[in-house]
């Protein structure tokens, strides 16, 4: 099947997206170790990082497919990119105000934007062009998502993080003058970064607003079948309980990978950004060999063989000793790449009019990001072990086998069925 120009246009539109809600998803793992030592949090508290944004997810999933529904995916990501600036904004009065909850609620608008966003262009990507090749199609397009986080850690690394932050017991020992001047110190660096990434996200909505493509929406019939409808397909449930647990998986990785590598490994938090950075990389190398290797590959069975690495790699985050602990965390920034597009794109594939009912349900599954690090957060406080707290994103990568492997098993039901 032959892409027409519209739709090659579109796609690489589309695909310049990926990156920009990767960047902001990586500043995640700066804004957790910086809001912690500006708060003086614990591991649980500074979680609510991440909960904040994921739980935006399974609220706003199903709005999001409604918006697609009707006015189609055009649409929806002009909503979504609108909504994530205004996200972003909102920074600069959380951090005049210095207040955590504050700044956990502009986290939350700008996730309310991503949701949409995401709900409208990871389906959007596989519609686009060839049936055959939208797991390799959505793979490449959330690649440059993988860019994004290589380069958001070093950028936020260098205008968020101090080279030296204050430790809990010099914070403690502070007046309360003094500490107050140092929290507006430090949450004050948070604004320019975000100010910035609202303006660019301001521009390339206006961009995409005066671009005709094509703004494929449902007929009269289609839009009658209700959401809960696409579960009468095993891939969509299964799509809804792999994506549950692999972003989980992601979040708990790349989230924790500064705080990992600075309690773990004793690295200073300005190089830990770095190695952040390292993990990034390695995800979006991850992606592009993982689009290549599908060439040869089928998605599902190399699905299979990296979380078997994966759960591998992970003995070694848990029980390993030094920097070693941390090149595995990377290796498994690595490997799980390709877990999420490949999820989606299996969750989605071959549904016809419930594909946008099944995209916002596998959007909604994204709340594992909410409900997992916490958990993380909880048992490494509980043993005060962060170490200990990566059982959680090993435990998640065995439901992603098991997801490929009930798929596999579908795949060929279906075929002697054919």
């Amino acid at each position: 099947m032959s892409v027409s120009k519209n739709n090659k246009l579109a796609i690489v539109l589309v695909t310049s997206l990926f990156f920009f809600w990767g960047f902001v998803h990586n500043l995640d793992p700066i804004l957790i170790p910086h809001l912690r030592n500006a708060f003086s949090l614990t591991h649980l508290q500074a979680s609510l990082v991440d909960s904040a944004v994921f739980i935006a997810y399974f609220l706003l999933a199903i709005p999001a497919g409604m918006i697609m529904k009707k006015y189609g995916y055009k649409s929806g990501i002009l909503i979504g990119l609108t909504i994530f600036a205004i996200g972003c904004f909102l920074f600069i009065p959380a951090a005049n105000q210095i207040s955590y909850v504050f700044f956990l609620a502009a986290l939350f608008v700008v996730a309310c934007g991503l949701t949409i966003l995401e709900t409208a262009a990871n389906p959007y990507v596989t519609v686009l062009g060839d049936p055959s090749k939208a797991t390799q199609r959505l793979n490449f397009a959330q690649s440059f998502n993988g860019l994004a986080a290589f380069i958001a850690p070093i950028l936020g690394g260098k205008f968020i993080l101090a080279e030296q932050p204050k430790s809990d017991t010099e914070i403690a020992a502070m007046s309360e003058q003094v500490k107050l001047a140092y929290m507006q110190a430090e949450t004050a660096t948070v604004k320019a970064p975000y100010m910035i990434l609202g303006l660019i996200i301001l521009i390339v909505a206006a961009i995409l607003f005066f671009t005709k493509l094509p703004d494929i929406k449902d007929d009269e019939g289609e839009q009658k079948a209700g959401f809960f409808h696409a579960f009468k397909h095993k891939n969509v449930k299964w799509g809804v309980i792999g994506q549950f647990f692999y972003v989980g998986a992601q979040v708990c990785v790349l989230s924790f990978m500064v705080l990992y590598a600075t309690e773990v490994a004793g690295i200073t938090p300005l190089n830990a950004s770095k190695y952040a950075s390292f993990a990034g990389l390695a995800f979006m190398l991850g992606r592009f060999v993982g689009t290549f290797f599908m060439k040869f590959i089928q998605p599902l069975t190399l699905l299979m063989i990296y979380s078997i690495i994966c759960i591998a790699l992970s003995f070694i985050v848990i029980y390993g000793s030094g920097t070693i602990t941390v090149y595995a965390l990377i290796a498994v920034a690595f490997f799980m790449s390709i877990m999420f597009p490949t999820i989606f794109a299996v969750g989605v594939e071959g549904i016809g009019a419930d594909t946008k009912s099944a995209s916002s349900l596998i959007i909604m599954s994204i709340v594992g990001g909410a409900i997992l690090p916490p958990l993380l957060g909880l048992i490494s406080d509980k043993t005060g072990n962060l170490q200990l707290g990566y059982w959680v994103p090993m435990i998640c990568f065995i439901v992603v086998l098991l997801f490929a492997l009930a798929n596999k098993n579908n795949l060929k039901t279906k075929s002697s069925h054919e």
